[in-house]
């Protein structure tokens, strides 16, 4: 799929209509909320409005290390978790947004926490999908076979 870059450029110069952010925003709600409350919890951590961001940062890096050390429980639980957003109508899926903005306001660590945990599973993801792709690359790519000089 190639993007048209002149139409892009176009559609740049004219901006965005209403309508456009209106289509964007129905049918990615629960990833606009969730860089909403992402945004709301930083700016509630900086600010020291409830908590500061000691606390912030100490949770996320938490989160992080238990989702590295426990992929296997960190994986199922937050796949349960979108599972089940998911799985659920479209105003339930806007209410649970905003919890997710009322829990980044009043109590940022426990969302930059949840962070954590997303950014350990990503990272645990990574590293073995790494793994595998280096265990499964032919034995006589890369480098030469032998130190001996070729003319």
């Amino acid at each position: 799929m190639t993007v048209d870059k002149n139409r892009f450029v176009n559609k740049m110069k004219d901006g965005l209509s209403i309508h456009d952010i209106e289509n964007f925003t129905s049918k990615n709600a629960t990833q606009v909320l969730t860089v909403i409350a992402l945004v709301v919890a930083g700016i509630s951590s900086i600010f020291n409005f409830f908590t500061g961001p000691k606390l912030s940062v100490f949770f996320l890096v938490v989160g992080t290390l238990l989702a590295i050390f426990f992929p296997l429980a960190s994986e199922k639980g937050l796949k349960q978790f979108y599972t089940f957003t998911f799985k659920q109508e479209k105003v339930t899926e806007l209410i649970f947004g905003s919890m997710k903005i009322l829990v980044a306001l009043f109590i940022p660590f426990l969302y930059f926490g949840f962070i954590g945990l997303l950014a350990g599973t990503s990272y645990h993801y990574f590293v073995r999908h790494g793994q595998i792709l280096k265990a499964n690359e032919p034995k006589g790519s890369g480098k030469a076979a032998s130190d001996d000089e070729h003319d």
